[in-house]
């Protein structure tokens, strides 16, 4: 299975070898071997290759961010964030399948959509941990956004507890005392701040 396409060797980079380890349908665990511009010698890294995501910033016409409340089993945590979610892999990584994805995982997730004057703002993509996965999420601010007639249609594997939106003071202190930590969302927070658009 081959999540990116966009992900190869470049100037100076050349897999030699690459083992499979463990596969579902989320997640490939991989054993490469390979050389880099500063290790001219073959070495073995352990990669997780994982389907591209998308990351969701929603903003009311109030100005308020619209976010979620989720439990995380890897940290035993129920956290704060922005809705976000995987692309499907037949759909491809184009503007198309970035903005569906990002719209289903708004309205499922929150129980909101983008109002019909509303505007979709690409902030570019990011790599959570690319120390040991090559997993990306693009991130895309959404506004104004209202509640969807149909309500949220949470995905059977997840578990979300609410949905609500906080005001910009609200959400800065929540990033400043660590309630916020989840990398989508501070990254997302990051782009938005870098690019002057809150």
């Amino acid at each position: 299975m081959n999540f990116h396409d966009h992900i190869h060797d470049s100037a100076g980079w050349k897999t030699v070898g690459d083992e499979t380890s463990f596969a579902n349908p989320y997640i490939e665990v991989h054993t490469v071997t390979v050389t880099s511009p500063m290790r001219p010698e073959p070495f073995t890294w352990t990669v997780a290759h994982r389907k591209g995501a998308v990351v969701i910033a929603p903003i009311t016409s109030e100005g308020k961010f619209l976010l979620v409340r989720q439990e995380r089993v890897p940290i035993r945590a129920t956290i704060w964030e922005f809705p976000a979610g995987q692309i499907d892999q037949s759909t491809g990584h184009d503007e198309a399948a970035i903005r569906a994805t990002g719209l289903r995982e708004l309205r499922e997730e929150s129980g909101y959509e983008l109002a019909p004057d509303g505007e979709l703002i690409s902030l570019g993509l990011f790599f959570p941990s690319c120390g040991f996965t090559d997993e990306h999420s693009h991130l895309v601010l959404a506004r104004p956004v209202i509640l969807s007639a149909n309500g949220p249609e949470h995905d059977e594997h997840e578990a979300i507890t609410e949905a609500r939106a906080f005001t910009l003071a609200e959400l800065r202190s929540m990033i400043a005392s660590g309630e916020i930590r989840d990398a989508n969302t501070l990254s997302a927070f990051a782009r938005l701040v870098a690019m002057d658009l809150i």
